[in-house]
């Protein structure tokens, strides 16, 4: 038996499949959200499916996550992203205590107890200043895939500091740096460590070790590196940073037919204050 989570982003729409004996995952899809995210969460849906040679009728239950959570059709369940993140990274890594997620628009902290189970959470969704758009449109600027980034910064021998708060003053402010003779590879390396300042803002004086970075921007060598810095701790990328949200959905959705025991989903979100937004429980029509 199968069970599958969707992670419908604000940047981009990940989705795994677990073995429900095992917990193992099995499969994994990711691409861009684009303009039409149900649609598009259904393409990688049943491209992960057919990579696996398996087809939607083998899959017992669905957990959607993240932003566009609500329009994925296949789910028989939505849960949110701090739920799934922590379930996802205590799969992967069981000690973790602190997790920090910064993906394509947003940046989040998140505090687990011993046993795995959220304490608190802190996130900035109000300026994409702390999120990988931040390195996007820098990368952009400084003429560099941000897959790049991290190599041009390694080359720098002092970070040049950026300290706008602001994604779009921060890029003037870069325009203004290089006409004035900053080294590219020094804007990189100040842009990484501004990301990590404001990771590190988020963390404040109770980041409790071990401590896991997750989301795309794990991903940029030298970001871990940067927020150990920053916050005086060592930090672990989780396996497959991308996918831990839509791990912990397809895992939750595992548990939720175990509790169940008839094949039928019963998770529930941490909080339906997360962005306004309800935890999401029962399910819109779609597979059955």
């Amino acid at each position: 038996m199968i069970v599958a989570g969707i992670d419908a982003g604000a940047r981009a729409i990940k989705v795994v499949l677990v073995d429900s004996e095992s917990g193992g995952a099995i499969g994994w899809a990711i691409g861009d959200q684009g303009t039409d995210p149900a649609t598009r969460a259904s393409e990688l849906f049943e491209r992960a499916l057919a990579e696996q040679g398996l087809s939607e009728i083998e899959v017992a239950a669905l957990v959607a996550t993240g932003y566009a959570r609500g329009a994925v059709r296949e789910a028989d369940s939505t849960v949110t992203e701090i739920t799934c993140h922590a379930r996802g990274v205590r799969h992967a890594l069981p000690e973790t205590r602190t997790v920090i997620e910064l993906g394509g628009q947003d940046s989040k902290v998140v505090w687990l107890d011993e046993d795995g189970s959220v304490r608190d959470f802190s996130m900035n969704d109000r300026c994409a200043a702390g999120s990988g758009r931040f390195l996007e449109v820098l990368a952009a600027r400084l003429q560099a895939d941000i897959a790049e980034l991290g190599a041009l910064a390694a080359q720098s021998h002092g970070p040049t500091a950026i300290n706008s708060t602001c994604v779009v003053f921060a890029e003037n402010e870069v325009t203004g740096l290089l006409a004035t003779g900053a080294l590219a590879c020094d804007v990189a390396a100040g842009a990484l460590a501004s990301l990590a300042s404001r990771a590190a803002t988020l963390v404040g004086a109770r980041g409790t070790p071990p401590v896991v970075m997750t989301g795309g921007v794990a991903l940029v060598s030298g970001m871990a590196e940067a927020i150990e810095v920053a916050i005086g701790l060592p930090v672990e990328v989780a396996p497959r940073p991308q996918f831990t949200g839509a791990l912990g959905a397809a895992l939750i959705a595992r548990d939720g037919i175990s509790a169940a025991g008839d094949g039928r989903p019963t998770p529930a979100g941490i909080e339906g204050r997360i962005h306004g937004r309800p935890d999401g429980k029962g399910r819109p029509a779609g597979r059955r």
